[in-house]
């Protein structure tokens, strides 16, 4: 089947195995040898270009509103699909015109992807679409890991509430001062004045490499993809984190409801304290990613999924 990806990203084509940057949304593309297409360009691509399609809306859509984006998508797709971006209703927080817009569209999507259960049930109850979840990956082909292990926490996010920043810090303070922290758009230039060491922006397979140096991971944000729970379970790293995360299903025995921040912390000094126990959610972290999110079982299953909306005319 030819699949046709299409996102505001600013290349053409399929993306390479050996990519440096080979965030969530690469691996999709390269798991499904999908073609990668501008929105912009949508319109000089020919009619039936590709037996499905899959969608990445932007956040700011106000350009296309004007644009007749849902009748070249249809017109050069025969299937068309869109993935949910960010947290369930994100889009909420847009202007009432955009909001109208966006669920007009993905109500004649013939398949919404999701990232998780939680999602699946919004999605599937706000526009009664076919809904289904659309696995986070990680291509590893090109992984190194770090000789060194530290008796570090790394958190999943920066000091914003999509990332729980504040609620994964006073957790990690239950065991170490040595607390490090990724650098993503949305962080606040105050942050760097806490005792929080912060990594530069890096590519994927660098970032990869830095996380595999510490101990300890803690993610309390809000549930998407879940990125961070898998790299760390891919890595053997211990993560404490939300059991509405798909991916944190890879850490059965560190997961928590949400909001429970008092269950967090116990579980992140038991594994502190508990050599036998880090050891056990260690080898099952990795052991879940395997059965669960491995390359093969990503491809069986998306592939199964997009062939039955092809083939139901």
């Amino acid at each position: 089947m030819k699949i046709g990806v299409f996102t505001e990203g600013g290349y053409q084509g399929k993306v390479q195995r050996n990519n440096p940057n080979m965030r969530t949304e690469y691996a999709w593309y390269v798991a499904l040898d999908a073609t990668h297409h501008q929105l912009p360009t949508i319109h000089e691509l020919p009619d039936n270009s590709y037996d499905f399609g899959i969608m990445i809306l932007p956040k700011k859509r106000q350009p296309l509103l004007n644009y007749p984006l849902l009748e070249h998508y249809k017109r050069v797709c025969k299937k068309v699909s869109v993935m949910q971006e960010s947290y369930y209703n994100y889009w909420q927080d847009s202007e009432i015109i955009e909001q109208i817009w966006y669920f007009n569209f993905i109500t004649e999507m013939d398949l919404i992807f999701c990232h998780n259960e939680v999602d699946l049930k919004y999605y599937r109850g706000l526009t009664g679409r076919k809904c289904e979840i659309m696995p986070t990956l990680m291509i590893t082909d090109f992984v190194q890991t770090s000789p060194e292990k530290n008796e570090s926490v790394m958190m999943g996010g920066n000091l914003v509430k999509d990332y729980g920043g504040i609620d994964s810090y006073m957790v990690a303070r239950e065991i170490t001062d040595n607390i490090w922290c990724p650098t993503t758009g949305r962080m606040k230039e105050e942050e760097k004045q806490m005792d929080i060491n912060h990594l530069e922006w890096l590519w994927w397979i660098d970032w990869i490499y830095e996380l595999s140096k510490h101990k300890y991971g803690i993610q309390l944000g809000t549930a998407a993809a879940g990125t961070f729970n898998l790299n760390c379970a891919y890595l053997g790293i211990p993560c404490v984190g939300y059991n509405n995360v798909n991916t944190q299903k890879c850490h059965p025995d560190l997961s928590v409801d949400v909001g429970d921040v008092e269950s967090a912390k116990v579980l992140m000094k038991k594994l502190k304290e508990d050599k036998d126990f880090y050891d056990d959610c260690s080898k099952t972290a990795i052991q879940k990613y395997n059965q669960c999110f491995d390359e093969k079982v990503y491809i069986y299953t998306m592939k199964k999924v997009i062939q039955k909306v092809i083939e139901n005319d």
